[in-house]
């Protein structure tokens, strides 16, 4: 979508416009701003907007949701697009859709979902995030070791072994951490920087020159939105490698451990819900997730040819066989 094509979206109605939220109002058109580089058809925003439904805002009858399909250098444009319109709302898929919106805006609400809250700065605690942002903190840090650690189980044997990071998200302690822990396990872990979707498959073939046996792909919002890339990639060179969400080993991918990515957008549905009903940001406690789940997709690994570990397999909450 484009800037001018958003702007039109919103425009008409801008003058009668709240600058804040509050109690649902019968007859009133409620508006948000989606900062997402994912389409509107994808499910985790079908879910959401069916979680918005049951606090009674529907689409199309009182709600109105703009913005989906964004590049990240779009966002800060139609940020302050959206606060000069008055929209109701923001919701934000990333820690850089965050920052642009925090950084527009003091006032409007923002609701997120990011990797890392508190070490991105963007609230001042889970408990009480202050200001005009809440969310949910998928904790991407810790699982982006946690998955490190499954991989190495995936691949028994491997000595060299790489990982895709986002330098608009992970930071240089985080790289740093995993290096660490995967030295402690007399593994050589390379790291392969990617800041757009051009960048991914040479990336990706840069791992697997270095001699990896194994790829992390790190949490990161172009990951996703990119994800048959690297499915893709990947299954051409053989090269094992673990994800962030379960439905991208339900794509293809080999493994994924985390929160399922649909639940996550209905959790934001519930906040942005008690938003739009009056509640202040200030005083929803950001979120995490409660459930974690180990997908393992056995046709992955017979099409690129390597055995996962029975005990490995035995442990997954879902197989694909």
């Amino acid at each position: 979508m484009t800037r001018r094509a958003f702007i039109t979206l919103l425009g008409g109605a801008a003058a009668a416009w709240p600058l804040g939220s509050r109690a649902q109002q019968a007859g009133r058109t409620y508006r948000i701003a989606f900062l997402s580089a994912n389409p509107r058809e994808a499910p985790q925003n079908i879910a959401f907007l069916d979680e918005l439904g049951r606090y009674g805002f529907v689409e199309g009858q009182n709600l109105i949701v703009r913005g989906f399909n964004l590049r990240i250098e779009q966002f800060r444009g139609i940020a302050a697009e959206s606060v000069k319109q008055g929209v109701d709302a923001i919701l934000c898929g990333g820690g850089p859709a965050t920052r642009a919106a925090q950084e527009t805006t003091r006032t409007i609400p923002i609701v997120a979902v990011t990797d890392d809250m508190i070490a991105e700065g963007l609230v001042r605690s889970l408990a009480q995030p202050g200001a005009n942002t809440t969310g949910i903190s998928i904790l991407a840090p810790e699982l982006d070791g946690k998955r490190q650690d499954i991989l190495m189980e995936a691949v028994p044997g491997a000595r060299r072994m790489a990982a895709l990071a986002d330098p608009k998200v992970q930071s240089q302690a985080q790289l740093q951490a995993l290096r660490e822990a995967a030295r402690a396990r007399n593994i050589e872990l390379s790291m392969h920087p990617i800041a757009n979707a051009s960048e991914i498959a040479p990336a990706i073939d840069a791992a697997k020159a270095s001699g990896a046996a194994a790829l992390n792909v790190l949490a990161t919002p172009l990951v996703f939105v990119n994800r048959q890339i690297i499915i893709e990639r990947t299954g051409t060179l053989q090269l094992p490698a673990v994800y962030q969400w379960p439905e991208i080993a339900e794509d293809g991918g080999l493994v994924a451990y985390g929160p399922r990515i649909v639940q996550i957008f209905r959790q934001l549905g519930q906040l942005m819900g008690k938003v739009l009903r009056g509640a202040k940001p200030a005083d929803l406690p950001v979120e995490q997730p409660t459930k974690f789940e180990l997908v393992i997709n056995l046709q992955t690994a017979k099409t690129i040819g390597h055995e996962v570990p029975a005990g490995l397999v035995l442990r997954a909450d879902k197989v694909i066989e």
